[in-house]
């Protein structure tokens, strides 16, 4: 009886955190920070809750990029998806050769950067906004520097991922590409194609508990539905500061957790 009980519980507990994931990513991003620890929570060894949480969060991702298709820079195109491959599946592959209790201690130290790395997402934003109002037409860009330099950004979302976007959007930027739209709709792309070639390499490898990857699936897709009629509405700033905090608070929890 009381197992039973706490195994609903532990769906319970699993639908109220993919809803909220679903919600942060629809109005400002950082649903891993929620939904990632709550696998955790439920007795998903590490490296699986984050291999399960991959593939849930995945589908929103997709919706992203039909939404921007317009507005992605052909000619950059076939760098982005290249480094967004390679990085993804060999950050996949790390992941699954990592021991458990290795990413287990790892993982305060990913959701503090993570964290930090989001915080400092709103200086850059106005940055590359500014450089957006100044920009006129098209540069070419050199394209096998960018790869090197997408690379590792890419491996990192294959890896763990959160609070990436804004590194493939500052990669670009510094080797020239200004405008606003262009940049958001080929972070969006890397971000989608790198996580979706985590996403089969994790599949392949028999590491999504699928019960919980579902359910996870279905309600984030509902709370990003609601989170988008409301992210108009809120302001950027109140909600990056409650994504940063809650992943800070996350990493605390962790890092008191596993000392």
């Amino acid at each position: 009886m009381l197992l039973s009980l706490s195994s609903h519980w532990h769906f319970i507990w699993l639908v109220v955190a993919s809803f909220i994931a679903g919600v942060m990513n629809a109005m400002a991003g950082g649903g891993s920070f929620i939904s990632f620890p709550a696998m955790l929570s439920i007795g998903v060894p590490p490296i699986q809750a984050n291999a399960t949480n991959t593939v849930a969060l995945w589908p929103g991702q997709l919706t992203s990029v039909a939404a921007l298709r317009k507005d992605l820079r052909l000619d950059l195109l076939p760098v982005v998806l290249g480094a967004s491959v390679v990085g993804g599946v060999s950050g996949a592959i790390v992941l699954l050769r990592t021991k458990q209790v290795t990413f287990l201690h790892m993982v305060p130290w990913l959701l503090l950067v993570a964290s930090l790395l989001f915080g400092i997402s709103g200086p850059v934003s106005r940055w590359l906004k500014q450089r957006s109002s100044d920009a006129h037409e098209d540069k070419p860009l050199p394209l096998i520097p960018l790869a090197l330099t997408l690379l590792p950004v890419c491996f990192y979302i294959g890896y763990f991922g959160a609070g990436a976007g804004f590194l493939i959007m500052t990669a670009l930027a510094l080797f020239g590409l200004e405008k606003m739209h262009e940049l958001n709709a080929l972070k969006v792309t890397a971000a989608c194609v790198s996580n979706l070639s985590a996403v089969f390499t994790f599949i392949f490898s028999g590491a999504i508990i699928w019960h919980y990857c579902l359910i996870s699936m279905v309600f984030a897709g509902v709370g990003g539905y609601v989170g988008a009629q409301y992210a108009r509405k809120m302001s950027a700033e109140v909600l990056r500061t409650i994504v940063v905090v809650t992943g800070c608070l996350m990493a605390a929890y962790f890092f008191w957790r596993n000392g």
